[in-house]
């Protein structure tokens, strides 16, 4: 089993957009058992996976001693892809968190699920706190979506502060441009700059998740932006594997 966490301390960047996309890439081109971990309190997961948290289910009691988090757990219509859904209570996670006093809660919760699934992916909130600490202790890879701005750098340098504050072990981080249009100057001149980091595209067909509420490679297989996921889950997989 491995965890990925898509994260960044910017919002508007694409983040749950690549989560979902990332997850669908590992249950359907890897065809691993995968879980989506909604963090974020917008429930943005869900909302593209068509899933709707149940009101009576509160995201929060997945980290309570007493709480089986599979219980939690939601099908998709997608094969082998399933989604820990986010709801308005996950908002009060970093209070918890600091009441339970346990550093390594979502770490150990990880393990749990690792018997039952492949590949953990985290839809992170845009926060830097005991969540985001949480996360980085738990992740084995950190994937840093960055559309081409001096904003966006800013942000980067954020994560990298937070991952490699998690402690001497911090797992890697992996920086994607994001919402590249080449026919930018600046957007050109960022992907000069940064020649090996892989690059997802300015589409139209990820714009149309939302309104498909569908990952984009379950309806636009073909497009230049399916194909840029499917390239950035390869690479996902290749350093994975180095561990």
């Amino acid at each position: 089993m491995a965890s990925i966490a898509v994260y960044s301390v910017k919002g508007g960047v694409g983040k749950t957009t690549f989560a979902v996309n990332l997850a669908w890439c590992a249950a359907t081109i890897s065809r691993r058992q995968t879980l989506l971990w909604d963090l974020d309190a917008a429930n943005g997961s869900g909302f593209l996976l068509d899933v709707d948290p149940k009101k009576k289910r509160t995201a929060r009691s997945v980290f309570s001693q007493e709480r089986n988090p599979s219980k939690l757990i939601r099908k998709t219509e997608i094969d082998n892809l399933h989604l820990l859904p986010a709801d308005e209570s996950i908002r009060t996670l970093d209070r918890q968190f600091s009441r339970l006093d346990k550093k390594k809660r979502l770490a150990k919760i990880v393990g749990q699920l690792g018997k039952d699934y492949d590949r953990i992916i985290f839809d992170c909130p845009p926060v830097l706190n005991e969540i985001s600490a949480q996360v980085m202790r738990a992740a084995d890879l950190v994937i840093v979506p960055l559309p081409p701005s001096p904003l966006s750098v800013r942000a980067f340098d954020l994560v990298v502060e937070e991952v490699r504050g998690s402690g001497k072990s911090h797992p890697p981080i992996l920086p994607v441009l994001s919402m590249v249009d080449m026919r930018r100057n600046l957007h050109r001149e960022a992907r000069e700059a940064n020649p090996k980091w892989p690059v997802v595209p300015l589409a139209s067909a990820i714009e149309q998740c939302a309104v498909q509420r569908r990952p984009v490679g379950a309806f636009a297989p073909r497009s230049p932006a399916a194909r840029a996921f499917a390239q950035l889950w390869t690479a996902i997989e290749r350093k994975l594997a180095k561990k």
